[in-house]
């Protein structure tokens, strides 16, 4: 038996043409860290969530309110959609995330699909590198001035969003990033943050904000990822 992915929509949304964002965390919470930024400096409104029986139950409390740990936030002016979670995704759930992504982004004539992955490297300052899954999304790469991958691999829910998509023919930029992999990794996200912002009109990044809202959204992942594991644990025993 495969594992289901829900999807609950809180309203009627018209993203034709418009984009998604991936913001499941992935080596590291860089992803995480920018799709939060991002939902916060922009005109963005929570609209669905996402959830599985197969998803450690957990509650994500802000403000004195309890949150599903993923969520989905859509700006409807400039058709801009996340999905925004708290939550480090067992391997095995990699491939139906993504598949399930890319179903509700065809549901909604999605344009543009945006995802990234953190690579380890003492040199933060390299360069942003990105990987188009069709023609299309690597001439997108390179009028946002960013340089294509030629050869490598990319696993998780980006590579999978990749390899389907290449083959429906959906339009899928993955962000490959540069992370000391030593938190909270603000100038990663803030690097990761604009370089979203340039491949999907009317996307912001508030870097002055960015950096205490890297330090609160680590905190929470962390959080979240800790109280998954505990639960595993004691699932398991």
């Amino acid at each position: 038996m495969y594992p289901k992915i829900r999807i609950k929509e809180f309203k009627p949304l018209n993203l034709e043409g418009g984009y998604l964002i991936d913001g499941f965390p992935s080596a590291g919470f860089s992803s995480a860290i920018a799709s939060e930024s991002m939902v916060h400096t922009s005109k963005f409104k929570l609209a669905g969530i996402i959830d599985s029986d197969i998803f450690p139950p957990i509650s994500v409390i802000k403000d004195g309110k309890p949150n599903y740990p993923s969520r989905i936030f859509v700006n409807e002016e400039s058709k801009v959609s996340v999905f925004l979670s708290y939550l480090t995704l067992d391997q095995s759930l990699h491939k139906v995330t993504a598949k399930t992504m890319l179903n509700w982004a065809q549901k909604h004539k999605i344009g543009l699909v945006v995802s990234s992955i953190a690579v380890k490297s003492p040199n933060e300052n390299e360069e942003l590198i990105g990987i188009g899954s069709t023609d299309s999304a690597r001439e997108k790469i390179r009028s946002a001035g960013l340089k294509v991958l030629e050869f490598g691999t990319v696993p998780g829910i980006p590579g999978t969003l990749l390899n389907v998509a290449s083959i429906t023919g959906q339009d899928v930029i993955v962000i490959i990033f540069h992370t000391n992999g030593e938190g909270p990794d603000f100038k990663s996200s803030a690097k990761l943050c604009m370089a979203i912002s340039k491949l999907i009109p009317g996307s912001s990044c508030d870097i002055s904000a960015l950096q205490k809202e890297a330090e609160k959204a680590e905190t929470v992942i962390k959080e979240a990822e800790e109280e998954s594991k505990h639960l595993k644990d004691s699932m398991y025993m």
